[in-house]
């Protein structure tokens, strides 16, 4: 007679975990389900614990009022690494032109600036006194 609540038991038991994994796996493909498999927007901002944004990534579309080499600036694609203090410490850039990467240090005017731009290559340096190099192959 103390056999059958036991048996009871492990069966209940038994019945939960068939139960648990028959609905285990649709729990996990509803889960991954709303995950998309492409992130699509105009831009992208991240921000810090105080809502400061401290990184960026957008395209900035042409802009003709902004003379670039004797050309309106070129729509670009712009990736900013900002500091806490709200400097872009780091820039990089694609466009029809070419690409860019700014770093800068911790004190104006102080970076590194590397550009591709349709044959030209360039490097320049600049520390925080204004001394100033470029180098071109």
């Amino acid at each position: 007679m103390k056999t059958q609540p036991l048996l009871t038991i492990l069966t209940a038991v038994n019945l939960g975990l068939l139960g648990y994994q028959v609905v285990k796996p649709s729990l996990a493909a509803a889960s991954t389900a709303d995950i998309p498999a492409v992130l699509r927007a105009r831009s992208l901002e991240i921000v810090d614990a105080q809502g400061r944004i401290r990184a960026s990534l957008a395209v900035l579309p042409e802009d003709p009022k902004v003379i670039w080499k004797g050309k309106p600036y070129p729509e670009t694609v712009l990736l900013r690494l900002i500091s806490a203090e709200g400097r872009p410490n780091v820039k990089l850039g694609a466009s029809q032109m070419g690409g860019g990467l700014v770093i800068g240090g911790e004190s104006n005017p102080t970076y590194v600036q590397v550009l591709a731009e349709g044959g030209e290559t360039t490097l320049k340096l600049i520390n925080k006194n204004g001394a100033e190099r470029v180098i071109k192959p």
